[in-house]
């Protein structure tokens, strides 16, 4: 499978779709079209965790002060179903492995993965 969820409105999100051949993934624009419980044990089985696939840069994540309370993988899933904000973005999924977020790293192992 090759997928990849992003927000059409986020400006990293663009130019890391530039910047990567997504010809033959699937594309889901996660605000009009949110992520689902399915899709969401999906990336989680392949991240390992909830938190992996959080935004803790969020602006409602300060705007509900998460920092300053517990979060468990349970309330991170919730979160995330709860608003599209709260996934890091973007997730690319090629075949059994997932790339999240827009680190320098994971963009150029996963610009390695796809060639």
């Amino acid at each position: 499978m090759r997928k990849v969820y992003f927000l059409q409105t986020c400006d990293t999100c663009k130019r890391i779709l530039k910047e990567v051949n997504t010809d033959g993934f699937e594309r889901q624009e996660i605000k009009g079209n949110p992520v689902n419980a399915t899709q969401l044990e999906e990336m989680h089985k392949l991240a390992g965790s909830y938190e992996a696939l959080f935004n803790k840069r969020a602006k409602l994540y300060k705007a509900m002060d998460l920092k300053n309370q517990e979060i468990s993988e349970a309330d991170y899933r919730q979160y995330i179903l709860d608003a599209y904000t709260f996934l890091k973005r973007p997730v690319f999924i090629v075949d059994n492995e997932i790339f999240i977020g827009n680190s320098k790293k994971v963009v150029a192992e996963l610009k390695e993965k796809i060639g």
